[in-house]
């Protein structure tokens, strides 16, 4: 199967498309019901409800998605009232999207369900703008619109009780897809035709996609009362699964060597293509056990990956019988992790297919609540943000600045009655970030020409209404599957879905696409300027913050396994705790390195020198994953004191780092360093294998330092 047929298979059993289903069938609905008993304006204000709580409906526990879309309900409400007499009067008008635009962009203070929220208030609130009401039909219009999305609520909650485990199931498969892709690509790196430069910096890339659908799945999984509280069979198949793709995770990691050594080694025996061939064997196996977990359906086919694996032995044991390959210790290490990759996929095929009367043990649930985050709404977060200090406080005051000089330009230079679409491309463009705010512009005018010219030619050449409506149902869908996952393809979508609407409202014509257009670039013309000269916020401001919790976190781990040994009693959760903020705060580098490389290149900060550093980060992470393995293998002891010693090296070379970062914090904040086991009896002797990979981790501990030196003080020299 190509990629490009196993992508378009993931996407329409992913949640993304029905939630795209979903999203247009509660909007479309109200339309269509009333527009049968000639109440097409009562439907369509029904709509505009149904359109500002979809917004809220993002994934996530259906506690906390059922309180955001009835608190959203009620809120348009609020703003529809609100907004409807205040319309009346122009400054009054004007000093609502001021003061409004402010307040519900420091919703993000709060997270992005909360920011969804101040999104939907801000919608309605332009949308009602324009809206031609006596102060008699205020409140009954308010009422529709809260009657609207206290619709698309219930219609959510209904699919979520016919289907409780469909969300995840979705998300764990999209999980399960994307670290197939991570696996695809470490198998690149046995490519003797590739860059290694190149493979690293995709593989850096994808970390940060699996450690978002990671994030995902906790947020579902952890916070589900139907996965952790319910002792089902499919809870604790879908939980046993995800801890287990977690060890396999973990296992992908572990996987990491000198490649350029191992390419140049046995590049000309053949045995590398083997190697990369049995990996993506793996990754095509994992692929389909995500789609079988988004599809809900049995996956049976699982090729005899062993045999393979024994092959692969052969092959390994005849270049050793020849004898002219150097030492085949790593080709060993290799075919250990391979072996490992393949016994986490079977254990996952058998939680998958263990029928109900086979039981299946569940951990102890209450540890897993310390696995995600957990969001206070105390107003206290409100007034610790209103400092120029806090990013969201100068995004949310560079909203209001700017909503409020769209609100006067579209008032005085009125040249057009959609005018309140500069203001909508506004919010939707206008990010905390200049470089986000550059990506979603790009998206947004790129999307609305293409979309337009689309709508234009449907307009001109598709008269019939049927065919009219089938396309707008196609668009609508589109439009909501896409919103999440590429921006441009869904305003490709939304434009002629839009013009098609407007059509049926009998309004069309080549001066509504002209009137969209211009509209767009004027509002994504304001949007830019104002990211890039009204307090913006560059990430080079923030890059030293993201480096510092990446080495932190590392050296947590590190200390983590560190105490292992030394003696100390296996502490599962608190290992896998540390393990789970080094891949999350690796990849809120990556992330933040990539949007930094968008910006101008005068506002870039080190950017080399960054780059290497999350390279050789990522190669720590990864020999602390093996190095973690390998020790919870062994029997719990105390190890000899060469290798305690480079562990503590190790540490203090991370400390400098993180310390060479933040000079200021260095007497606060110290890195935890290993007691000296002086008294303590040596139980696991020395292991000249486990003390070179000790030694590695502390070279790459010291080519941190190195980069984190160069990088803050330019007379250092990068030589690493």
């Amino acid at each position: 199967m190509n990629s490009q047929t196993r992508e378009i298979r993931h996407f329409f059993f992913s949640q993304y498309f029905s939630d795209g289903l979903r999203i247009t069938l509660g909007i479309l609905l109200p339309s269509l019901v009333f527009a049968h008993f000639n109440e097409f304006q009562t439907g369509l204000t029904l709509s505009l409800g149904a359109l500002c709580v979809s917004i809220t409906d993002t994934p996530g526990p259906v506690l906390h998605k059922r309180n955001a879309m009835l608190l959203c309900s009620l809120l348009i409400f609020v703003i529809a009232m609100l907004t409807g007499f205040a319309r009346l009067y122009v400054w009054l008008l004007g000093l609502e999207v001021l003061l409004l635009s402010f307040l519900f962009s420091m919703f993000l203070v709060y997270g992005n369900r909360a920011a969804a929220l101040g999104t939907s208030g801000l919608l309605v609130m332009i949308l009602m703008m324009d809206t031609a009401l006596t102060p008699a039909e205020v409140p009954g219009y308010s009422a529709l619109i809260m009657a609207g999305g206290v619709w698309y609520a219930v219609l959510s909650l209904l699919f979520f009780q016919i289907r409780p485990y469909l969300a995840a199931q979705q998300a764990l498969g999209e999980c399960v897809h994307e670290v197939a892709k991570f696996l695809r690509i470490k198998a690149d790196f046995y490519n003797t035709h590739t860059n290694l430069e190149d493979d690293y910096k995709k593989l850096v890339a994808q970390q940060v996609q699996v450690s978002e659908k990671q994030d995902a799945v906790r947020e579902i999984l952890f916070k589900t009362r139907v996965v952790v509280k319910e002792s089902t069979h499919a809870s604790r198949a879908l939980l046993l699964t995800f801890v287990d793709l977690m060890d396999l995770y973990e296992q992908i990691l572990a996987n990491a060597f000198d490649y350029a050594m191992i390419r140049e080694r046995f590049g000309n025996t053949g045995i590398l293509p083997d190697v990369a061939s049995h990996i993506r064997a793996v990754a095509n196996e994992l692929d389909n056990i995500g789609f079988a977990i988004q599809s809900n359906t049995r996956y049976r086919s699982l090729p005899n990956l062993n045999a393979q694996l024994d092959e692969l032995k052969q092959k390994i044991d005849a270049l050793e019988r020849q004898g002219n390959t150097g030492s085949l210790l790593v080709l060993k290490k290799i075919m250990v992790n391979l072996r490992s990759l393949t016994q986490h996929l079977h254990a996952i095929m058998g939680f998958l297919n263990a029928g109900p009367a086979n039981p299946l043990n569940k951990p102890n649930m209450l540890d897993y609540d310390r696995f995600v985050s957990h969001q206070s709404f105390d107003i206290k977060k409100i007034r610790e943000n209103l400092t120029f200090n806090s990013s969201i406080f100068k995004h949310s005051f560079r909203v209001a600045l700017v909503c409020f000089f769209g609100f006067l330009l579209t008032k005085f230079l009125a040249y057009g009655p959609h005018s309140y679409w500069v203001l909508l491309t506004i919010i939707v463009i206008l990010k905390p970030g200049f470089s986000l705010t550059k990506q979603r512009n790009y998206e947004r005018i790129v999307g609305t020409l293409i979309g337009g010219l689309i709508g234009v030619l449907v307009l001109a050449f598709v008269k019939d209404k049927t065919a009219q409506f089938i396309l707008l149902l196609f668009l609508m869908v589109g439009t909501y599957s896409f919103q999440r996952v590429n921006y441009t393809i869904s305003v490709i979508f939304m434009t002629p879905f839009v013009l098609i609407l407007f059509s049926f409202m009998g309004v069309g014509g080549i001066d509504l696409v002209q009137e969209r257009i211009v509209d767009t670039f004027i509002g994504a013309g304001i949007a830019f300027s104002a990211s890039y000269f009204l307090f913006p916020s560059w990430e080079s401001q923030l890059i030293k913050g993201f480096m510092q919790h990446v080495l932190k976190a590392n050296s947590d781990y590190l200390w983590r396994i560190g105490e292992l040994m030394t003696g100390k009693e296996d502490n599962i959760l608190e290992y896998k705790l540390a393990r789970k903020e080094v891949y999350v705060s690796s990849a809120n580098l990556s992330a933040a390195f990539q949007r930094m490389l968008s910006e101008p290149r005068s506002k870039q900060w080190r950017s080399k020198e960054v780059h290497k550093f999350r390279v050789l980060t990522h190669v720590l992470s990864s020999s602390m994953a093996a190095l973690g393995a390998s020790v919870q293998e062994r029997p719990s002891g105390v190890y000899a004191p060469d290798m305690l010693r480079s562990v503590r090296r190790s540490l203090h070379l991370l400390s400098e780092s993180i310390n060479a970062l933040n000079p200021a914090a260095k007497s606060a904040h110290l890195v935890k360093l290993l007691p000296e086991m002086a008294d303590q009896v040596v139980t696991i002797p020395e292991d000249a294998a486990l003390q070179e990979h000790l030694d590695f981790i502390q070279k790459i501990s010291s080519d941190i330092l190195k980069v984190t030196e160069a990088a803050t003080n330019p007379k250092h020299r990068l030589e690493v």
